[in-house]
């Protein structure tokens, strides 16, 4: 029997892999006055535009305006379990590949590697998103605390994204396994950038 080339079998395994999709949040229901949903849409236009990604920024959350209408507090959670649906999504999908036959040794350390960093990335959302929920009174000590450690861990999880991409920069990586993997975490990158941005806009203008 002809032996199938190393390259192919992992070409296989990424086409296969890309075709995994998986959603941050269920799409929840739009059955809310034509005018509410507006003004809310209008509201999250608004806020997005200090993200540095305003395009993906819109696209992910408008589908949420009826949960957030106008709140800041509520686009911040929105945008936070956003990224940690898509973070978890990202680190399933690096996790299976890294279990792929045939690939290098050095891409496979990579693999492991931006999965203890997606895992950590993981949690520090998880903390942030129940942290955020702990705010009370803007101004507060207590509210200044609590955004203050969302703040550190938002920031922290960016680091650990961006960590694992640059684990495969370089020459001596596979293109194709470096291409797959940050189409991914790259996405993730930019909704974790924006949910920061919002949950600082949502410190200064509770």
């Amino acid at each position: 029997m002809e032996r199938v080339p190393r390259a192919t079998i992992i070409s296989v395994l990424l086409f296969s892999l890309l075709c995994f999709e998986s959603t941050a949040l269920p799409a929840p229901s739009t059955h809310q006055p034509v005018h509410k949903r507006t003004g809310a849409t209008d509201f999250i236009k608004a806020s997005c535009s200090a993200t540095r990604y305003p395009a993906l920024c819109v696209q992910s959350l408008s589908v949420y305006a009826r949960a957030i209408r106008k709140s800041s507090k509520q686009l911040a959670q929105a945008a936070l379990s956003v990224s940690l649906g898509r973070a978890r999504s990202a680190s399933a999908y690096v996790s299976k590949m890294s279990g792929a036959k045939g690939m290098r040794p050095r891409d496979h350390a990579a693999m492991k590697d931006c999965v203890e960093n997606m895992g950590d990335s993981i949690d520090r959302l998880a903390r942030s998103i129940r942290e955020l929920g702990r705010t009370g009174r803007a101004r507060s000590g207590s509210f200044l605390w609590h955004v203050s450690n969302v703040q550190t861990w938002v920031s922290a999880a960016l680091t650990d994204e961006n960590t694992c991409m640059d684990g495969f920069a370089g020459p001596a990586m596979s293109r194709n396994v470096r291409a797959a993997v940050r189409r991914r975490v790259v996405n993730v990158a930019q909704v974790t950038s924006n949910a920061l941005a919002l949950v600082n806009r949502y410190a200064k203008r509770p």
